[in-house]
């Protein structure tokens, strides 16, 4: 039982430790001034990749509730461990593109980095559409992290009804994130590179 709690207190911290190491290192690769030069051009593409596996986490997420709702524990499990490895292959190539290439704006018709008078009419209320949706992804998708790796093991600890508490908030807030991802990608897509 010791061994246990010892073993509980390590998964634990690792949760914590991920989920604080997941926003300062996204937000690090961002907002650090040099980009890394080792990725060539086909990095560009990333964001379309982006908007695929947010597509495939939707649909992942809406199965693995179907299924459960069904009974079928297995693929329903099988979904969700698919959902995760969706959200680190997204994590990865988000990460590997933001610290190779400069964020792109929103309303940046010319592509130079920079929003003219002209580009800030030309966008203008969608902009402010785009913002508000932006914000309330990268918001959730950061306080999203830790509820999904609690749901997780939870479920892999065998304390199914903490899981389903914990699945109640987190079903709907995972959905929201990946549903927007997809969104904020098709309204910025124009303006990329």
């Amino acid at each position: 039982m010791a061994k246990e709690q010892a073993d509980n207190k390590v998964y634990l911290r690792i949760i914590y430790l991920i989920s604080i190491l997941i926003p300062v290192v996204v937000a690090f690769l961002i907002f650090f001034p040099a980009k890394l030069s080792m990725a060539g051009d086909w990095v560009k593409m990333l964001p379309g990749a982006h908007a695929i596996i947010n597509s495939l986490t939707v649909v992942t997420l809406i199965a693995a509730l179907v299924s459960i709702k069904k009974g079928n524990i297995k693929a329903h499990r099988s979904f969700m461990f698919t959902a995760l490895f969706l959200g680190v292959l997204f994590l990865v190539s988000y990460v590997l593109y933001h610290s190779s290439v400069e964020s792109v704006k929103f309303g940046d018709l010319n592509h130079d980095g920079e929003l003219s008078e002209k580009e800030l009419v030309e966008a203008g209320t969608s902009r402010v559409v785009y913002l508000v949706i932006l914000a309330s992804h990268i918001l959730l998708s950061i306080l999203v992290v830790p509820f999904v790796l609690f749901a997780f093991y939870y479920a892999l600890t065998d304390q199914i009804d903490r899981h389903k508490k914990m699945v109640k908030f987190t079903f709907p807030v995972w959905l929201y994130v990946s549903i927007t991802g997809v969104i904020v990608y098709f309204m910025i897509e124009p303006y990329y590179f």
